[in-house]
């Protein structure tokens, strides 16, 4: 990254939250020969229910799959991210991927060895169309290796290719409250150290966990119990990575929180998890009687790991921008969700405007692209000429947005409060 100085050039925008995948049966040419036929009787039969989400936006919500060509039309991509004024893009899945479970919103990892080997082969595919998508605009795309974690051998060969290939990032599964992935065992330990040897940080995305074992009749209420739960179980991983000490035994590790509420949660979050370890030390207390141990192998406070060794991607809100310093400027990802409906697409640079316009360039650029650049090691410098081209101004990111420029649309009600009165 270096220390160049970019000051008064336009904005190099790097979000840290965009999703891609492959049309259905794209995949095919890169799974194993021996799933051919297996994926064409399930591509058969596979239905996609996030359709009956959001079927007539153009930026759909969630995993929009083969409903937005966009996930995977490399040229069509990048010049709705060049209207938008973005460089560089993490992404994350968006598609289904070869043996998904049909039907299902938000399905849990394999519950068996036979669904583990069908769905880890479908990972794989969509981990080597990755790097052919991130191939076809180098420097541009930051791709992320995606893992289960029932055989960790498997699962490090992976991260191993991953790297040589390019990638540039760890994903890992999520929470799904019909089958948890906790971090804390110890038997995770080696795939930490490989991570952090090969300077590979490890994420953690939000989902909106969804069951249809209930029936019809528990649909709506398996829905509206996995939204408002999705946030619970995209934080949940940072406390089991501070108190299970991986963060201490593996210091160079980078983890990255992403799509999770924001990030003012990480105060209070920090401050439960800062007064369980002190107050570890106070005999016959129920934090000494549960957390001593853990703690006791403990250096820092878990507020001191989160600085260290953490990240934490969001949209960005007025709120967020307020209290940057307490979370952690150095600490904070921006990012747009691009193409999900949800995200900031397409009133990108309205956002900033709104929730950037009266803090210095320097602190815009931390959160914009210099704290992105240091966590995924890109080249800021071949990004800065894209941005002189596409990139939003000093000056028009400095300009308040006026009421009547509001976007005529309630995702971005959120806007208001950011908008200075009259």
């Amino acid at each position: 990254m270096g220390n160049a100085d970019w000051s008064g050039r336009p904005y190099a925008l790097i979000s840290t939250d965009c999703h891609a995948g492959a049309d259905l049966r794209d995949y095919k040419p890169y799974l194993e020969q021996r799933w051919h036929e297996e994926f064409d009787a399930w591509a058969d039969a596979f239905s996609d229910p996030w359709g009956e989400v959001d079927p007539d936006s153009d930026y759909k919500a969630g995993v929009s799959s083969f409903m937005s060509p966009v996930s995977w039309d490399s040229p069509a991509r990048i010049e709705m991210l060049d209207a938008q004024g973005v460089v560089a893009e993490v992404l994350f899945p968006n598609t289904a991927q070869p043996f998904y479970p049909s039907g299902s919103l938000t399905a849990p990892g394999p519950r068996s060895r036979d669904e583990y080997e069908r769905r880890w082969a479908g990972v794989k595919a969509h981990n080597r169309w990755l790097v052919d998508f991130c191939d076809a605009a180098p420097g541009r795309r930051i791709g992320l290796v995606q893992l289960f974690l029932q055989d960790v051998d498997a699962a490090m060969e992976e991260v191993r290719w991953a790297r040589e290939a390019g990638l540039k990032g760890v994903l890992l599964p999520p929470d799904h409250h019909l089958s948890l992935s906790n971090l804390y065992y110890a038997e995770l330990d080696p795939l930490w150290a490989l991570c952090a040897e090969l300077e590979m940080p490890i994420h953690r995305h939000a989902n909106a966990p969804s069951s249809d074992e209930g029936g019809e009749a528990s649909r709506a209420a398996a829905r509206a119990v996995g939204v408002h739960e999705s946030y619970y179980f995209g934080r949940r991983s940072l406390p089991q990575l501070i108190l299970a000490g991986v963060f201490e035994r593996f210091p160079t590790l980078r983890f990255v929180l992403t799509e999770v509420g924001g990030s003012t949660w990480v105060l209070r979050e920090l401050a439960a998890l800062d007064r369980l370890v002190t107050g570890a030390d106070e005999d016959g207390t129920i934090n000494a009687m549960f957390a001593s141990e853990a703690a006791g192998l403990l250096s820092l406070l878990p507020s001191e790991y989160f600085r260290r060794n953490c990240f934490v991607s969001t949209l960005l809100s007025s709120g967020e921008v307020a209290k940057r310093h307490q979370i952690g400027l150095e600490q904070i990802l921006w990012g747009i969700d691009f193409p999900h409906h949800e995200g900031s697409a397409p009133y990108t640079l309205e956002t900033l405007r709104a929730c950037c316009w009266d803090i210095p360039e320097d602190e815009v650029r931390q959160l914009t692209s210099l704290n992105a650049a240091r966590a995924y090691d890109v080249d800021l410098a071949a990004l800065q000429v894209i941005a002189d081209r596409i990139g939003p101004t000093v000056e028009e990111i400095a300009t308040p947005l006026g009421a009547d420029e509001l976007p005529d649309d309630p995702n971005f009600r959120w806007l208001t409060a950011a908008v200075p009165s009259a």
